[in-house]
């Protein structure tokens, strides 16, 4: 097998060994990018002498390495959100589980009403007592040296405040993605409870964390106190191989995506791209296939695939599960397929938040050594950073309509890497990716040291 391990950090915190509190709710989620940006940290973590405790919810993986601790939530709608999981995961979705599933709905019934009335938030919000109560017991039993909370679900920043004000201890929230919707203001339960807990967080957080700059500034521009305590770090991936699998170039011209769709994320842009090809450069759609990982095509690529010119070029994989035969986990056989494209195709999105946000995809893109075509929406960071690496990336959201402009941009950029594939297919990049999690555990290691009540 060629995946290879996190690569060792050479820097070290201390002498003595600190104890961390991780709080994340989708740890151990194969597929989930929550999972990733903290499971890939732990080697670094542990090389610098930190002992981790890891608090999550019980749909992943129990962690055989580390002290973990998979907890149920306390409200009614969290505990069927994750029991449908856990056995499914078990069972699959047969007579059997369809049978229980009926069985728990019904109990759950009139707790699930009466929470919908007071609390009309996200499933998982009452899991932030579960993993704020075995906090505190553990703390109890030895104290930490930092509450780490890291997102998606925001229910494990409330359980990392609630944790500092029980114990003293620092606490570090690590905020994916924005919690308030840029240019908009808070109006449902569920949208200002979530502007409650960024509130939380830059009030009360020792080191407030988000990903991309216009992340952090919009969260400063809310919060003007969170002043020097925020950050930004570029979660990024190691090195996913220790020898790349070769790319070889084959009989069709192959354009991969990768990732989820929605309709704020589609392939819409593609297809009107690939269908102005059709007219005026039928032997290039022909040569093409679109690959599709990661699940069913969303209402929108389906319609417009529908309408096309090119809907036989497309070839929908869906979500690949891990493969008990070879031992590879989905991940890992998706980080393979990547390398077996001739281009890379990232799809940014339609909506508010992709100004503030950067697909967590986009850094194993940039470890494949293929190109990428990139659809990039309001978000001028994420393009130089793509263009700094030797990447295509078309802006959108310039203008009130400018799919037109985007649809001939990309149809640009395929023509060229086409006439490139032709004579030979395209060759790797021979670039390594700079951005990695190594260096963001660097980093966040070097805020950490700086904490006045840090454990020196």
């Amino acid at each position: 097998m060629t995946t290879t391990h996190p690569s060792r950090p050479t820097h070290m915190i201390a002498e003595t060994k600190q104890r961390w509190l991780v709080i994340s709710h989708a740890f151990n989620m194969d597929g989930r990018a929550a999972s990733h940006t903290i499971t890939d940290k732990l080697a670094h973590l542990a090389q610098a002498g930190v002992e981790v405790v890891v608090l999550s919810g019980v749909s992943g993986k129990q962690d055989a390495l580390l002290e973990h601790y998979q907890l149920w939530p306390t409200g009614p709608a969290g505990i069927r959100f994750e029991l449908r999981h856990v056995l499914r995961k078990r069972w699959g979705g047969g007579l059997r589980y369809r049978a229980v599933m009926l069985l728990a709905s019904l109990v759950l019934l009139p707790g699930m009403v009466i929470e919908k009335l007071l609390r009309p938030v996200e499933s998982s919000w009452s899991w932030w007592l579960s993993a704020y109560l075995k906090g505190r017991s553990l703390a109890r039993q030895k104290p930490f040296d930092l509450i780490y909370s890291t997102g998606g679900a925001f229910a494990a920043h409330m359980a990392g405040r609630a944790l500092k004000r029980a114990t003293g201890t620092p606490w570090l929230a690590e905020v994916h993605d924005p919690m308030v919707v840029p240019g908009t203001t808070p109006a449902t339960a569920r949208q200002k409870m979530q502007a409650e807990v960024e509130r939380q967080i830059c009030t009360d957080a020792d080191i407030a964390i988000w990903f991309t700059d216009q992340a952090l500034a919009s969260a400063k521009e809310r919060h003007p106190h969170l002043a020097q305590r925020g950050k930004v770090m570029l979660p990024g991936i190691d090195r996913p191989f220790d020898v790349l699998p070769p790319y070889r170039p084959g009989p069709k011209f192959v354009l991969g995506h990768f990732g989820s769709l929605s309709p704020t994320r589609h392939l819409g842009p593609i297809i009107a791209a690939l269908d102005l090809l059709a007219v005026r450069r039928p032997e290039l759609v022909a040569a093409t296939e679109l690959h599709v990982y990661g699940g069913a095509l969303d209402r929108i690529s389906t319609e417009a695939l529908a309408a096309s010119r090119v809907d036989d070029c497309l070839r929908n994989f869906g979500r690949i599960e891990a493969d008990p035969a070879t031992g590879l986990s989905g991940r890992e056989q998706i980080l393979h397929r990547m390398r077996a494209v001739d281009v890379l195709l990232l799809m940014h999105g339609e909506d508010a938040l992709c100004s503030e946000y950067f697909p967590s995809k986009m850094y194993e893109y940039l470890w494949m050594q293929r190109p990428i075509l990139a659809v990039v929406h309001r978000n001028p960071q994420m393009a130089s950073l793509l263009r700094g690496q030797g990447h295509d990336a078309v802006l959108s959201g310039e203008s009130a309509d400018d799919r037109v402009a985007v649809s001939e941009a990309l149809a640009g950029a395929l023509e060229q890497l086409y006439a490139r594939w032709q004579s030979g297919g395209l060759p790797d990049s021979g670039r390594s990716s700079p951005y990695t999690t190594e260096a963001a555990v660097t980093q966040l290691l070097g805020w950490v040291d700086q904490l006045p009540k840090a454990r020196a």
